[in-house]
């Protein structure tokens, strides 16, 4: 079978390059090769950074569910990629060349870091259908807070790439001449880093995103003690 996702591995940094169609959507076999290869990369693979082969970044993803009775699978498959992201043992960067919209802004906001172009648009059209984005509304609460949740999901406002960064969506801006400068100047500083403390920063970050203060200042007090007792052993 011809693989609709594809891959390059460079000193360690893994770029996964997506097709989208022409609408800027995403298929549901992608989506299923995208979460495969995020959660079992290359062993040598340390930074992964996630492109599309499109004009847009990703506008959506296909609506392929005929039936109820298929509607679970849909979004299991969905569910897949937001797990692989958040659960992968790699750092993330989204290189963000175009717009966004829906699933596609949970891509790149599900990355470690996100890159984009000024001319980057960020949306959730999910309530122009009549349909409330509830798999967003899993984790962009917790990236934005609520109101602002509310106000993306509920107007189907379309966001620029600063105010992206400003809500935190995106982490930086760069010119379309810069974007794979940028990409690759962050990636090679990461990939130097130790790959067990990157791992734990990130592990911890996502056990601590619901979490009350004590509750996290309890496993950082812990997780702090082995990881002093491991710093000498990298």
């Amino acid at each position: 079978m011809t693989s609709l996702v594809s891959y390059t591995l460079t000193e360690g940094i893994l770029t996964i390059t997506f097709p989208v169609s022409d609408e800027g959507l995403l298929s549901l076999d992608a989506c299923d090769e995208l979460a495969e290869l995020i959660l079992a990369p290359p062993a040598e693979a340390r930074v992964l950074v996630l492109a599309s082969m499109g004009e847009q970044f990703c506008t959506g993803r296909d609506r392929t569910a005929a039936t109820v009775d298929e509607l679970p699978r849909e979004v299991d498959r969905l569910v897949a990629v937001n797990h692989a992201l958040r659960h992968s043992r790699l750092v993330s960067i989204a290189r963000v060349h175009g717009d966004a919209a829906g699933f596609g802004v949970g891509l790149a906001a599900l990355c470690d870091f996100a890159i984009a172009t000024p001319e980057a648009k960020f949306s959730f059209p999910e309530v122009e259908i009549g349909l409330a984005p509830v798999l967003v509304l899993a984790w962009l609460p917790q990236l934005v807070g609520r109101r602002q949740a509310m106000r993306l999901t509920a107007t189907g406002a379309s966001v620029d790439a600063g105010e992206a960064v400003a809500l935190g969506l995106v982490t930086q801006v760069a010119e379309a001449g810069e974007l794979d400068t940028q990409i690759t100047a962050l990636a090679d500083g990461l990939r130097k880093r130790s790959p067990r403390v990157l791992a734990e920063i990130r592990d911890f970050l996502r056990v601590t995103d619901q979490a009350t203060e004590t509750q996290a200042t309890e496993m950082a007090r812990s997780r702090l003690v082995v990881g002093s007792l491991r710093r000498g052993r990298d």
